[in-house]
């Protein structure tokens, strides 16, 4: 980290190119927001204490998605340009003599790295501010960097005000500069509003330091996508794209199986055991933790979940904010809903659904049933369509099948309610009350025969 460094990261706009009603910055590439990116590559530069987020649009919301990084908010209460925002830092920082490091919430694929290579070279100059730039293939939308003859900046043009000729200018403003405290509030109040949105553009900055006898010099910086932030919808996805392909390539070299990349979608923060194979169109969301030598079958839905070693989630399952511990086996086409715990060794079958239950260690649950709210012991075999009533209508009640019950098959378990340890429930049986241990509950009417009746019923008119 460096000294005497402050880094205001301007995150108030909407994002009107974005075409939607969230807050730029709050809109998700690689599994978390924009701001987090940002943030997350700000943190090593400097302290929380000395980041501070200027907020304006859904300001709540976005202080929300960066509370866990321990920064400082600052509210724009009228958005009027890029210098105003920056400003509305300065009572904040005081007289603190620190370097100033201004970043937009926008801008994903933003490394550590670079930033620091910036911050180096203002402090190893003599400039007053230091502009980040790159070239674009197609710098559409951008600012125009002009230089001086002795390779200082000259000028930033806003596409709107740039002639032809300076449109062709492929070097670009990637709106990140690094600058020195002191002179910068010294004269950021200087910008003023002379152009056709009458908003404070901190790109002319530039002019008002020179103005003043200060040097402001470029930094370029080679690879663009780094740098560009997200204006559109297509930006937002081609910037997931690059974060997951990253994710994939670290997941492999670490020894992760991986059929497939291109389809699958795994998000940053997920961590994956070697030796796990993900078969194709998986995705593995949030945080969640999948051991070794796993499978993770094609379709399969994993988010923010812990997954033990050994374990075979089949195709098409859905685990959401569950466990699965060693050795279990849960699918295909099973759900796992939130607080759900599938314990060591046991099985959850085809069209299988938990939901707050925890299935002990060696149980079976193998076909087509509802467990809710319900608390299964170890070595239990849940028949095929088994279903626990766990809601009255009114309020949840628990169910729970002790150590080495056997439930047969389509039976219904009225809740709350409980099967003793050892005992049998035989198929089709609705039960609702204790089953005592060791003991047999048969609750179905006895079968009535008629013969001959079917044959009588067809020779009625």
């Amino acid at each position: 980290m460096y000294n005497n460094l402050n880094v205001i990261v301007l995150a108030a706009g909407l994002g009107t190119r974005m075409r939607s009603r969230v807050a730029k910055v709050l809109h998700r590439a690689g599994g978390i927001t924009l701001i987090e990116h940002v943030l997350r590559a700000a943190i090593q530069l400097a302290p929380a204490a000395n980041i501070y987020v200027v907020v304006g649009h859904q300001s709540e919301e976005v202080q929300q998605a960066a509370a866990n990084f321990g920064v400082r908010f600052l509210l724009q209460q009228e958005q009027r340009g890029t210098a105003h925002a920056v400003l509305t830092c300065r009572e904040a920082l005081g007289d603190d003599p620190g370097d100033v490091l201004v970043l937009y919430g926008d801008c994903p694929l933003l490394s550590a790295d670079v930033l620091r290579r910036l911050v180096d070279a203002q402090r190893d100059s003599a400039a007053a501010a230091m502009v980040l730039t790159t070239g674009a293939v197609d710098p559409t939308g951008y600012g125009r960097v002009l230089l001086n003859a002795d390779g200082s900046l000259k000028a930033i043009v806003e596409e709107k005000a740039a002639t032809e000729e300076q449109r062709r200018i492929r070097e670009i403003n990637s709106g990140i500069y690094c600058f020195d405290g002191p002179k910068l509030w010294s004269h950021l109040a200087e910008i003023l509003p002379d152009n056709p949105a009458g908003e404070y553009y901190l790109t002319d900055i530039v002019e008002v330091l020179q103005r003043h006898g200060h040097s402001v010099r470029p930094l370029h910086w080679g690879n663009a996508s780094e740098l560009l932030g997200i204006n559109t919808r297509i930006e937002l996805a081609e910037a997931d794209g690059v974060l997951r392909a990253r994710k994939s390539r670290e997941l492999m070299l670490g020894g992760v199986t991986i059929e497939n990349p291109e389809t699958a979608t795994v998000d940053l923060d997920a961590v994956i055991g070697a030796d796990t194979l993900l078969q194709p169109f998986v995705q593995i969301r949030g945080a969640s933790r999948i051991g070794e030598n796993c499978l993770v079958g094609a379709g399969a839905i994993v988010e923010d979940s812990v997954i033990g070693d050994g374990v075979e989630i089949g195709p098409y399952t859905l685990v959401i904010k569950a466990r699965v511990e060693a050795g279990a086996r849960v699918g295909p086409f099973a759900r796992l809903r939130p607080e759900s715990t599938v314990e060591e060794g046991a099985e959850v079958g085809n069209f299988v659904e938990l939901k707050k239950t925890r299935l002990g260690a060696g149980s079976k649950a193998l076909h087509l049933s509802y467990l809710g709210d319900a608390d299964i012991g170890r070595d239990v075999n849940v028949g095929a369509g088994v279903i626990t009533c766990n809601y009255d209508g009114r309020r949840k009640h628990p169910t729970h099948i002790q150590d080495g019950a056997f439930v047969g098959s389509h039976s219904t378990l009225v809740a709350p309610v409980e099967v003793g340890q050892g005992s049998y429930v035989g198929a089709g049986s609705v039960i609702t009350d204790e089953v005592p241990p060791d003991s047999l509950a048969l609750a179905r009417a006895r079968q009535v025969i008629k013969e001959g009746w079917a044959k009588r019923r067809r020779k009625e008119p």
